[in-house]
């Protein structure tokens, strides 16, 4: 039987997609709410210099990454995706975040093949050299990017990702949606 080669972003795709919201509010002393966050670019909903969100974040970075909340049914639709499928994290973090992502996924009994941190939101080439059936995201540019070199995306629904979607990308709104799509790609595959 032939396994799904799946890329699996982490932040706001497994976890839940306002993580750093409660402790940005309280760094720059604002009131933003989930609503007010439709734009991926953190300094921007938070109307400060980009300068002044990389300070905030490389002083909570860790913090932040260690404690996040996954999203509703991840473990469960990993534990089934894992029976069928090679899972590769591939995540725009940094690569100081190594360990901290390992011991965060292992704490969170979330399974995978493989982890890379890429330090860079462009993940086509890993995409492509993992071979990837189908690829799970929340940035709206990382999966426009994904769909035009020919990959299938679902896009887990935000209040920052909502513009036009092309063919290759479908929005789903929760990972009870993603299981769905996967299990019909998976028995499509099955059926060549």
């Amino acid at each position: 039987m032939k396994k799904l080669n799946i890329g699996i972003d982490i932040d706001g795709t497994i976890t839940e997609p306002y993580y750093w919201l409660d402790c940005c509010n309280k760094h720059f002393k604002t009131n933003i709410t989930e609503k007010d966050i439709t734009k991926y670019s953190i300094s921007e909903v938070m109307g400060v210099s980009e300068e002044s969100y990389l300070e905030f974040y490389e002083k909570y970075k860790y913090e932040i990454h260690s404690t996040q909340k996954l999203r509703d049914d991840v473990k469960l639709i990993i534990d089934k995706l894992m029976l069928f499928s090679n899972l590769h994290f591939i995540t725009a973090r940094e690569k100081d975040l190594t360990l901290i992502t390992h011991e965060y996924l292992r704490k969170n009994f979330i399974h995978y093949d493989n982890l890379f941190l890429l330090g860079s939101h462009y993940k086509v080439n890993k995409a492509k050299e993992l071979s990837c059936d189908i690829f799970i995201e929340d940035n709206y540019k990382n999966a426009i990017e994904l769909s035009e070199a020919g990959f299938y995306v679902l896009l887990l629904d935000t209040n920052y990702n909502r513009e036009p979607l092309n063919s290759n990308i479908k929005r789903v709104y929760n990972w009870i949606e993603v299981y769905k799509n996967i299990k019909t790609l998976f028995l499509e595959m099955e059926a060549i």
